[in-house]
């Protein structure tokens, strides 16, 4: 994540504090899972979303007006091209959508990267309504919908195909559509500015070791184990597969981090070249692009997953591919504290 906004749109002085951490133009380090490194953004962010997680549901179900606030782009740029535009449509909702009123979202790297045009040849028209990740509650239901209804409080990655016609309206705004089976229902135990923290980041660790064949016994090295997507790695590594071993790469002060989330080995990059390492792992998981030197990591016959900068065999690039049927099999995870996102203040207190 590059930061985290837990907003109550229907607040104007909270839409309007958002400039300050939309894009922090010094921030090019995903950043909304961390506490320690986003604690300023976070505290005023989550200090926003109070007020509109104390109102009960059926109070925010109660109307849908037409119109709505929105941060909106109509060029390709720095941030300076966001506006705040306080007159959008509403979205209208197709009959395998919900219409979702926003509690809160989270940026990604690809939502600057895109606001800058790295992705116009397969983007959707401008103007844009940036964010893919969101929690909120569905206020209005499609009628192919199955699963969802009104006043019930979602979570998910509004965009199947992260690079591929993403929504031209996003999660910015007070409300967004988006197809049912994107979403899934946000554990009781998080709340919404926790949960719009994960979608994309616990998506992109799972597929990712889901397309590298990882498994029960097997052996795993992450490189950036203690980002977004790499802490969230060594937790589903862990938790969810039952890996042997587990090495991961931090700087200095993250290496007791790594060794709470689950790593039996923090090698600290700043001090020691992990490719010169004897020990070899099964499955190498790059998520801050090392090139070549993750390949010199893996066992014969193994993989190397790649988020991000070169690659070559035995490594791969994947693009995640939103599904919310992920989240509701990592629910259970998420809501006995087994596996916890980094911004959460207790993320580190005993779990179930």
């Amino acid at each position: 994540m590059e930061t985290l906004l837990s907003i109550s749109p229907s607040s104007s002085s909270a839409l309007l504090k958002l400039p300050s951490i939309l894009f922090p133009p010094n921030r090019r380090r995903a950043c909304a899972l961390i506490w320690n490194s986003c604690r300023p953004l976070l505290t005023s962010s989550l200090r926003m979303a109070a007020s509109s997680q104390s109102a009960p549901s059926e109070t925010i179900v109660a109307g849908v007006p037409s119109t709505m606030k929105a941060w909106v782009y109509d060029e390709y740029g720095d941030a300076d091209v966001l506006r705040l535009d306080e007159g959008v449509s509403v979205p209208g909702i197709k009959e395998d959508q919900v219409l979702v009123k926003v509690v809160a979202a989270a940026l990604n790297p690809v939502d600057f990267k895109r606001r800058q045009g790295k992705f116009k040849a397969t983007d959707s028209p401008l103007p844009t309504i940036p964010g893919y990740d969101v929690a909120g509650i569905v206020v209005k239901v499609g009628s192919q919908v199955k699963n969802l209804k009104e006043g019930d409080e979602v979570y998910g990655d509004i965009n199947e195909k992260a690079l591929d016609k993403p929504k031209q309206f996003g999660s910015l705004a007070e409300y967004t559509a988006v197809e049912e089976k994107l979403l899934a229902i946000k554990p009781k135990t998080l709340d919404f500015p926790l949960a719009a923290g994960l979608p994309l980041a616990i998506e992109t660790a799972y597929e990712g070791l889901e397309k590298a064949g990882f498994s029960a016994g097997k052996s795993l090295l992450v490189l950036g184990g203690a980002g977004g997507v790499g802490s969230l790695v060594i937790q589903l590594a862990k938790h969810v597969y039952g890996a042997s071993r587990i090495a991961a790469t931090s700087s200095t002060g993250k290496l007791e981090l790594l060794k709470s989330l689950g790593a039996d080995l923090a090698i600290d990059y700043t001090k020691e070249n992990f490719e010169e390492l004897p020990e070899k792992f099964d499955v190498v998981y790059d998520a801050v692009g090392q090139g070549e030197r993750a390949n010199k990591a893996v066992k014969e016959g193994g993989v190397v997953v790649v988020l991000t900068g070169p690659v070559s065999p035995p490594g791969f690039r994947f693009v995640v591919t939103s599904d919310g049927a992920v989240l509701v099999k990592l629910n259970p995870y998420l809501e006995c504290g087994k596996i916890k996102a980094l911004n959460d203040p207790k993320a580190m207190a005993e779990s179930c």
